[in-house]
């Protein structure tokens, strides 16, 4: 019984250091991620004297740790796809995990995940068959949460940076107009936005820095935001570039065709507010409505009745 006890005590520490670690991971800096962004082939020029980050022991052991486990996931599964996941990653924004640590992290869940749901249920004293179950379900959670999770956050990533374009372009149109060129007026914008839309134009100018031409480094940010107003914006720059348009011309225009679009954008989700509101209206709302109106005649109808 110790024993059971002991081990069932380590896999919720580690379960509670992965956990942890994940925290952590969402509240890196867009400083701390781009530090880490050769990784991807993008290295960077550091200052000279500045020196690196230091990093977590734990944190460190447990990646590496991870890392390793991913490294041998990789030869034994066929199907692993290390370009298209590391691209998924970069789209969610984690530029610090690479795709075989983070492999190597659903690989722990797949199997720390059900070892704890084992003996927590062992514990309890629970059917043979649904702690089976359960054994399944968890190493099936465990397994596909981490790819959710990532999913979610660079749905939740692209939303954000639908929402904050429309101002990015306010702000290019009125430092283009004023005189800057476009390269100035991102400089310029990339230093006022925040949220992942800064991000990504902070690394598109470190992209130009490096040597990529200005088209190439729209169109590795398009592939990194695929939304439609990205899509959008970038192409009608790369045609202004092209074709030799005025720029400002070109970004008034889009800017009208942005304000149309949230505001289509806006309707739509006003039209599926009230489909959304159906579900907890039936279920949640209208019994208690129904309870408290109907409790009172219910109870003098009875009483009526017993006398």
């Amino acid at each position: 019984m110790i024993f059971s006890l002991l081990i069932g005590l380590a896999l919720v520490g580690c379960s509670g250091a992965l956990i942890t670690r994940a925290i952590a991971l969402k509240g890196l800096s867009a400083s701390e991620r781009m530090n880490q962004i050769r990784e991807y082939g993008l290295a960077m020029a550091t200052e000279a004297g500045q020196p690196s980050l230091p990093g977590s022991g734990l944190g460190t052991a447990i990646d590496e740790t991870a890392s390793r486990i991913g490294r041998w996931a990789a030869r034994h599964l066929g199907g692993f796809r290390e370009d298209e996941l590391r691209t998924q990653l970069t789209i969610a924004g984690l530029y610090a995990m690479s795709p075989l640590t983070f492999l190597g992290y659903r690989v722990l869940a797949a199997i720390l995940l059900p070892a704890v749901i084992l003996w927590m249920l062992s514990v309890i004293g629970a059917p043979v068959a649904f702690v089976l179950l359960a054994a399944v379900f968890g190493l099936l959670a465990g397994w596909v949460l981490p790819m959710t999770y990532v999913r979610r956050k660079a749905d939740q990533r692209f939303n954000r940076i639908e929402r904050d374009l429309p101002e990015l372009i306010d702000v290019l149109v009125l430092t283009v107009e004023a005189g800057l060129g476009f390269n100035g007026a991102m400089q310029l914008a990339s230093g006022r936005m925040g949220g992942p839309l800064g991000d990504e134009l902070r690394l598109t100018l470190q992209e130009q820095s490096m040597g990529l031409t200005i088209n190439a480094a729209l169109t590795n940010l398009l592939t990194r935001c695929d939304t439609p107003s990205m899509r959008s914006f970038v192409r009608s720059v790369l045609q202004g570039e092209t074709l030799g348009v005025s720029m400002g011309t070109i970004l008034r225009n889009m800017a009208v065709e942005m304000r149309k679009r949230r505001r289509a954008h806006a309707e739509e989700r006003a039209q599926k507010a009230p489909i959304k509101i159906l579900f907890p209206l039936v279920f949640l709302i209208f019994p208690s409505l129904f309870g408290v109106l109907l409790y009172p005649a219910i109870t003098e109808f009875t009483h009526a009745l017993g006398t």
